[in-house]
């Protein structure tokens, strides 16, 4: 099954079942050691930088983005 695949299948469930499942999930991150943690971050970041260099994710400039977050508070 492919994450996109957990993800919807997950989305599915009722609150409280989303919410057990969360707390799992969040659980086996915490019992990670620093080092496993950090290689996370590390794939985290290579991914986030492709997506901005391939443009598969949005940037924008620091005014514009805070122009649409205090319109969303609103």
């Amino acid at each position: 099954m492919h994450i996109e695949e957990l993800k919807a299948a997950a989305l599915q469930l009722n609150p409280e079942a989303r919410a057990d499942l969360a707390r799992e999930l969040l659980a086996s991150l915490e019992a990670m050691n620093e080092m496993e943690l950090e290689t996370l971050w590390i794939d985290e970041a290579i991914q986030r930088d492709e997506g901005l260099d391939t443009r598969t994710h949005g940037a924008c400039p620091v005014d514009e983005a805070l122009s649409r977050a205090r319109s969303r508070r609103k």
